[in-house]
């Protein structure tokens, strides 16, 4: 009886083995989906706040001359309403062409959760007012 008692207690421990390796691989997969997918929301937020800055800024140059009537005043409008994240006045583009006042802003995406990737995105917005 003794070795049946031994024999069910090294089943026992193969079982918590066999979770840990189980832990062991499953763990990085989620950690990867959980943190792939907050850079996923965290590069659709900038997406989304570059495109209203250059509609704002669009807005701006159309509704209060007085506050963005050059294009220096435009780009320093624009560079103000960026939220959460700060851009250069000079990556703002202000052009005149027939539909209006067009601002444009091109910007590099650098990921945060994983520096190591080379091939970051390019997040661009463009906005015509007249």
């Amino acid at each position: 009886m003794a070795g049946r008692g031994q024999i069910l207690l090294r089943m026992r421990d193969c079982r918590q083995a066999s979770t840990a390796v189980e832990s062991a691989i499953i763990l990085p997969v989620m950690l990867l989906l959980l943190l792939g997918g907050m850079e996923a929301a965290r590069l659709a937020w900038e997406r989304s706040a570059l495109q209203f800055t250059v509609q704002e800024a669009a807005r701006c140059a159309v509704v209060q001359p007085g506050v963005c009537g050059t294009t220096a005043q435009i780009q320093s409008f624009a560079a103000s309403k960026v939220a959460g994240f700060s851009i250069p006045t000079a990556d703002f583009a202000v052009t005149t062409p027939a539909c209006g006042t067009q601002v444009a802003a091109s910007v590099p995406y650098s990921f945060a959760l994983f520096p190591i990737f080379a091939a970051a995105p390019t997040l661009s917005a463009r906005v015509c007012r007249s």
